[in-house]
């Protein structure tokens, strides 16, 4: 089985081909992923219409490079998978609409994959992690625990009840004078910071329910730098530095605390999980990846982390997505439509803006 897979739901166009061999093992044959940081930079942060824009550029050349490197042809392809959603809906109805062409033109089938099980069934691409597992999302979007019990088959355990992790991060260094994306230069300040200097909150932690929330400890983290610049009419490098390192500190306490709450609440729930899976970009953290191995080994599990550029957003994970619900009989009509705000766990109560839409 041959599948190709287009993301486009926020800053990175991207397509993939990935076969699936009889065992349903996959291999990834070719991902493009070209990013628009040049874009967005002076902004701080994404904006949807310069994201939609650039998709519309490049999609289509996106499209053919990722086929031409597989060395495959359409014909060759047996589905069609685009993320429907959630996500900027710009952007999202992009990748579809170009999905939608190429495999009617094809007579492909179309597989609308929603973007947050992409990233929640990526580790049985790189690692083959059999149901049901723990999942920790942690992206600039998306912070999720989740079950993940089959294909299409969640139970969401916790989520943000405000900002995304990532999102957090992003915020932060744009605080302390860091460049767009914040997630890897906190990370990098933070490697020659002092995590104890600045006394900031771990929200939530000790809570029976496994959810998140980053909004205080970013005021928290505002009111600190207003005190430096009250006090020394500037923030060096070492503020920055010991800055960045108290607060990856303070989400890797409160990542751990929740992690282990969930783990607790999927046991009492679903059984045994065969794995604590980390997904999102958020993932590729070392800070984060040291504290969640140390819950996962305390709790007898094994901790599995795809590789960086598949934790990021990126064709493979649509079009492993895309065959594994295609192995299924799992496939779309071509008047879907894309979509916002798409919860993997639509039976879970709403809880403020982290619990619905692409946040959620």
């Amino acid at each position: 089985m041959l599948v190709l897979g287009i993301e486009t739901t926020c800053d990175e166009t991207a397509a993939a081909v990935v076969r699936v061999d009889a065992a349903g093992h996959g291999a990834i044959l070719s991902n493009v992923v070209r990013a628009q940081l040049d874009e967005h930079a002076p902004y701080g942060g994404v904006v949807p219409e310069i994201a939609a824009r650039a998709h519309v550029e490049v999609t289509d050349l996106v499209t053919a490079q990722a086929l031409r490197e597989a060395d495959v042809a359409m014909a060759d392809i047996d589905a069609v998978a685009a993320a429907a959603g959630p996500g900027l809906i710009g952007g999202v109805l992009v990748g579809l609409t170009t999905a939608k062409a190429m495999a009617l033109v094809a007579g492909k089938p179309l597989v609308a994959v929603n973007h947050l099980e992409a990233h929640a069934l990526t580790a049985r691409l790189t690692d083959r992690v059999a149901f049901p597992y723990l999942l920790l999302l942690a992206s600039g979007g998306h912070t999720q625990l989740l079950a993940v019990k089959g294909v299409g088959d969640y139970a969401r355990l916790g989520t943000t009840i405000d900002d995304a992790i990532g999102e957090a991060f992003d915020k932060v260094a744009k605080l302390v004078g860091l460049g767009y994306p914040g997630g890897p230069q906190v990370e990098q300040r933070a490697a020659s910071g002092n995590p104890a200097r600045f006394a900031l909150p771990r929200p939530l932690i000790g809570r029976p329910e496994p959810d998140f929330s980053l909004s205080g400890l970013k005021t928290a983290v505002r009111l600190e730098v207003e005190r430096l610049m009250d006090r020394q009419n500037e923030v060096t490098e070492q503020d920055v530095a010991d800055i960045c390192a108290s607060f990856q500190m303070a989400v890797a306490d409160m990542v751990a605390d929740r992690a282990k709450v969930a783990i607790r609440r999927f046991r009492e729930a679903h059984g045994e999980p065969t794995a604590l899976v980390v997904a999102g970009g958020v993932g590729a953290n070392q800070t984060l990846k040291a504290v969640l191995q140390k819950t996962a080994d305390a709790a007898g599990l094994p901790l599995i982390v795809p590789p960086p550029k598949l934790c990021t957003d990126n064709g493979a994970m649509i079009a492993w997505a895309g065959a594994e619900r295609l192995r299924l009989g799992m496939t779309d009509a071509f008047d879907i439509a894309p979509r916002a705000r798409w919860p993997l766990d639509a039976g879970a109560a709403s809880f403020g803006s982290g619990r619905l839409g692409a946040k959620a």
